[in-house]
């Protein structure tokens, strides 16, 4: 099958990654990169062998598809600037800043049939990953990140820099409409929410419970869901699961991890099993930008589309907004 020429927008810490991992890519042909500052393109360039262009138009030329990755207020412009050149584009989270911009982008890729993807990482953790064969149905979801003060990313809430991943896993495991959001959150070492937390309550009666900080002394990205006949426990830093089911006697698994017994009232009692299902070692990034190809060549959906971004952005909006209205009265 051919193969997709693509470049990279963005040479800051994150646009060295993608830029590595996307010349890594087998169905891609990398093609360059770009960079407002072109000094810095140029180092970028010189230490990964790879072409650097002095406009972005240039880039563009050259390329079916480019990968943003550069501050969240500068998406929309550079976005808007590949579509009008009929690309393919996958962008970091979030999506945009605005949700009009998100709204037109989304939109304008409809239109124009063009791939859209938002770089929403943890979708491709091999934790969340190793549940592929489960059903899920989660009706409440605990969620704690929380890393340590870096200044890069302060331009933004820690609500669009961190929840969001957390928000859009839950939008793509519960399906159902947000009913209501409640949130509180300060402002501790930047001008930005430093810490925030969320309780997002769904239609059909699920509630998520979202925590993100960005001052805190240790690392932490966890998430915990229960549903009926299960708890099932993710950590998307060592990309582990653990998964506690209830079931039915007769159609206990042949090899369960481990058997903890017997739960429940009278004729209903089912045995508790513990599995931790296989965790493949894969490299989320890269695995995410050959999806983002993969979409390319097959004419399909990516599997965090634009309209995923947007979703997510709307409900991180409304967290932010809940959070202002808390600090003014």
């Amino acid at each position: 099958m051919k193969k997709i020429k693509a470049g990279v927008v963005g040479t800051g810490h994150l646009g060295k990654i993608h830029t590595k991992l996307f010349r890594e890519v087998e169905q891609c042909e990398f093609v360059g990169i770009y960079d407002l500052d072109f000094e810095r393109a140029k180092e970028v360039a010189t230490e990964f062998g790879v072409k650097a262009f002095k406009e972005l138009d240039e880039l563009l030329a050259e390329v079916e598809a480019v990968d943003i990755v550069a501050t969240t207020s500068a998406h929309y412009k550079l976005v808007k600037q590949s579509f009008e050149k009929h690309k393919h584009v996958f962008v970091e989270k979030p999506i945009t800043a605005q949700i009009w911009e998100a709204e037109e982008l989304v939109k304008e890729a409809e239109e124009k049939k063009l791939v859209f993807q938002v770089g929403h990482i943890e979708r491709f953790n091999p934790a969340l990953l190793a549940l592929e064969k489960y059903e899920l149905n989660p009706l409440f979801v605990q969620t704690d990140r929380l890393a340590q003060f870096n200044p890069r990313g302060t331009d933004v809430a820690v609500v669009l820099d961190l929840m969001i991943h957390d928000i859009d896993i839950i939008l793509s495991l519960i399906d159902s409409e947000v009913k209501n959001v409640n949130a509180s959150g300060v402002a501790v070492v930047s001008d930005q929410i430093d810490i925030a937390n969320a309780r997002i309550e769904f239609e059909n009666g699920a509630v998520a419970n979202v925590t993100a900080s960005r001052i805190s002394q240790k690392k932490m990205r966890k998430m915990r869901m229960f549903q009926r006949d299960a708890y099932l426990s993710l950590d998307f830093n060592s990309g582990t699961t653990e998964v506690y089911r209830l079931v039915n006697p007769e159609k206990m698994p042949p090899n369960p991890f481990i058997n903890f017994g017997e739960m429940g009232i009278g004729e209903k009692k089912k045995l508790v099993v513990y599995e931790q299902p296989e965790v493949k070692e894969i490299n989320a990034l890269k695995l995410e930008l050959e999806y983002f190809i993969n979409s390319i060549q097959h004419d399909k959906k990516p599997i965090v589309s634009g309209k995923d971004g947007l979703k997510a952005l709307r409900v991180a909006e409304m967290i932010i907004k809940k959070i202002e209205e808390a600090r003014i009265s």
